[in-house]
C-alpha cells in the first residue's frame, strides 16, 4: 500500500473538498489515504498553521478558498514546499461562468447559507427519524418517499441519505405473517419503493448482525429457505401494489438513493404534465 497524505483545506466546513478528495483517491488501487482536514481557514495566521502541517506531512493539497490573497499565499507556500496544490472548484466555476456569462461571488461557505433549502433538509431529517422502522404510520402520507423491505435491506441508512438531500423519507419493515399498516396501503401522495436483496447475501448480513448482538443463530431469521420465502413474499406484494423495486444486493447506499431520487423526480414531472 502507498501512503498518501492529502491536505483538505477549506474556508468553510471542508465537506465539499473532503468528499471530492475521498472520491478521487478511491479510484486508485493500493493507495491508503491519510486525510488532514483544515477548516475555517480565513486568516493568514491560520493559513500559516496549515502550511506548517503540510510541511510536516508532505503530500497532495486540495482546497476551496475564495479569498484571492489567501489563495495566492497558499499556492506560493505549496510551490515553495514542492507540493501539488489543486483548487477543486475552479474548473466548474470557470465553465459555469463562461456558460452563464457571469462572474462568481467570493462567498466563503456559500453553500451553507441558512436558506429555505437548508431548513427543508432539517425538517426532512426530523420527519425521517420520526418515521423510522414503521413508526408514526398515521402521518405516512406526508412523506415524499416510503421504503418497504425485509429486515437488513438498508432501509434506515437510505432514508437518512435521502433526508440529507431534502426528501422526507419513511420506511416500513416487511415482516412475514405480520400485516402492513393500513395507512401504507392507502397512501397516494408518496412514492413507495420496495427494496429487496439476494437471500444468501441477506443471511450473511443477518448472521453478522446476530453475532454483534451476541444472539442465538438458531432462528428462522437466518434460515436460508425461510429467508428466500420471505424475500419472495415481499416481491409478490411489491408486484401486486405496482411499487417500483430496487435490488440493493450490489448497490451502495448512495447508488440506491440516487435511483430513488431519479424515480421521485420522474414521478413528480409526470404529475405536472
Amino acid at each position: 500500500m502507498t501512503l498518501l497524505h492529502v491536505h483538505v483545506i477549506s474556508d468553510s466546513t471542508g465537506e465539499t473538498a473532503g468528499t471530492y478528495a475521498r472520491a478521487a483517491v478511491t479510484q486508485f488501487e493500493g493507495v491508503e489515504m491519510r486525510e488532514h482536514l483544515w477548516t475555517m481557514v480565513r486568516t493568514e495566521s491560520v493559513l500559516d498553521e496549515v502550511l506548517a502541517g503540510v510541511r510536516a506531512h508532505p503530500g497532495f493539497v486540495m482546497f476551496t478558498i475564495v479569498d484571492e490573497k489567501l489563495r495566492a499565499r497558499l499556492e506560493e507556500g505549496c510551490r515553495n514546499l514542492h507540493v501539488p496544490c489543486l483548487p477543486i472548484l475552479d474548473p466548474a466555476l470557470v465553465a459555469l461562468g463562461a456558460f452563464l456569462g457571469a462572474e462568481t461571488k467570493a462567498r466563503p461557505g456559500g453553500q451553507h447559507v441558512m436558506d429555505a433549502e437548508y431548513f427543508g433538509r432539517i425538517e426532512a431529517m426530523q420527519f425521517t427519524l420520526a418515521h423510522d422502522d414503521g413508526q408514526s404510520p398515521r402521518s405516512l402520507d406526508r412523506a415524499d418517499v416510503v421504503l418497504v423491505g425485509v429486515s437488513r435491506t438498508s432501509k434506515t441508512p437510505t432514508c437518512i441519505y435521502l433526508a440529507q438531500r431534502g426528501l422526507k423519507a419513511a420506511n416500513v419493515p416487511f415482516v412475514p405473517d405480520c400485516p402492513l399498516p393500513s395507512e401504507l396501503l392507502e397512501i397516494e401522495r408518496p412514492l413507495v419503493v420496495g427494496l429487496t436483496k439476494d437471500p444468501k447475501r441477506l443471511v450473511q448480513i443477518r448472521r453478522n448482525r446476530l453475532l454483534q448482538l451476541n444472539k442465538d443463530q438458531d432462528t428462522d431469521y437466518v434460515d436460508l429457505e425461510k429467508v428466500a420465502r420471505e424475500v419472495n413474499e415481499a416481491r409478490k406484494l411489491f408486484a401486486a401494489r405496482r411499487w417500483p423495486v430496487i435490488d440493493v444486493t450490489r448497490r451502495s447506499i448512495e447508488e440506491t438513493a440516487a435511483s430513488i431520487i431519479q424515480l421521485h423526480t420522474r414521478r413528480r414531472e409526470d404529475q405536472r404534465t
